[in-house]
């Protein structure tokens, strides 16, 4: 079964316009860039992502949403704790940002 990754961006105060924009564009480009491995193929299913335009005020800093669809568990671990270009992007946008939130499901499983 599919899993969704969502993660969450708040940045620095310093952060410039282009900093954001360049992070905000690589973060969408790792669907691109990722490559599994074994099947040396591209392995994130989609990416998608915005700044925040939502009237409820409840944001606590967040300003930047990203959602990224993995077909299974198993590829997400591997982006999560293997791949480098994943790894190289942490390492970048961590110099922007001040905050970062992560948050993975399976549509419809509701465990606790």
């Amino acid at each position: 079964m599919g899993v969704t990754h969502v993660v969450l961006f708040q940045f620095k105060a310093s952060a410039s316009a282009e900093a954001i924009n360049d992070i905000s564009q690589r973060m969408l480009g790792l669907k691109d860039s990722c490559i599994h491995p074994t099947s040396k193929t591209t392995y994130i299913k989609s990416a998608s992502g915005g700044t925040d335009n939502s009237p409820e005020g409840a944001q606590n800093g967040i300003t930047h949403a990203f959602i990224m669809d993995f077909e299974t568990a198993e590829d997400r671990d591997y982006y999560v704790n293997e791949d480098p270009v994943h790894d190289e992007f942490k390492k970048l946008a961590g110099k922007v940002l001040e905050k970062a939130v992560v948050i993975d499901f399976t549509d419809g499983e509701f465990k606790l």
